[in-house]
């Protein structure tokens, strides 16, 4: 696992590890970036379905609930797919945007 901090949120990529490793690795972790936006991107995973991205449902429902961006990245899933409880998006790029505009969401009070 690779985790990248940036100015609005922490990025953690996979490496070569399968993702059901990556989830139990991120699960022991999750507590120490609690306040943080988080940014789980499978972009370079071939094993990104739907079954392995809800393994991280309740992280997603966990952090949401406690005013934070939790967004994935993954390539090849229909958006319509995934529960309304998670986000997930095609792009590194779109994901960084989606969390900005949380963070204003959150500034504006909405």
């Amino acid at each position: 696992m690779k985790i990248e901090k940036t100015e609005i949120a922490t990025i953690f990529k996979i490496d070569k590890n399968s993702i059901a490793d990556f989830y139990s690795d991120f699960s022991k972790k999750y507590v120490n970036f609690k306040e943080e936006n988080i940014i789980i991107d499978f972009s370079l995973s071939k094993e990104a379905d739907i079954e392995n991205i809800l393994l991280f449902l309740p992280q997603s429902k966990q952090h949401r609930n406690n005013g934070m961006s939790f967004v994935m990245v993954v390539d090849g899933i229909d958006a319509d797919d995934v529960t309304d409880k998670l986000i997930a998006v095609p792009t590194l790029i779109e994901a960084l945007d989606i969390v900005e505009m949380e963070n204003i969401e959150r500034d504006l009070g909405f």
